[in-house]
């Protein structure tokens, strides 16, 4: 359904080490946001929500509404860093187009 690569299970890693309370997870949603209409959303996981999917991804849990499955298969979630800017990216073969500043998708 998502597959991460080793730079964003390393951060993911890192990100969950910082915590004070561990999460059990951390959960990738779809929001309605943007001009295009759709954003990413990432959240650490305390407690399983009924109807959760669950990935087992290496070490970590990756829950997904399966209200958002169809917006997502076949994604990958990276994690890149650059001079000016860092963070997790999307590639998401069923994106129709982005918005200008690429915060939001629709398909």
């Amino acid at each position: 359904m998502i597959s991460l690569t080793s730079s964003a299970i390393h951060h993911i890693r890192q990100l969950i080490l910082a915590r004070d309370v561990k999460p059990i997870g951390i959960r990738i949603g779809v929001n309605t946001k943007g001009c295009s209409g759709l954003s990413y959303a990432l959240e650490f996981v305390d407690k399983v929500l009924e109807g959760d999917e669950v990935l087992n991804i290496e070490d970590i849990k990756v829950f997904i509404d399966p209200k958002v499955t169809l917006f997502i298969i076949g994604t990958q979630m990276d994690y890149v860093e650059g001079e000016l800017e860092s963070g997790f990216k999307f590639l998401n073969p069923n994106e129709k187009g982005r918005c200008g500043c690429g915060e939001s998708f629709h398909i």
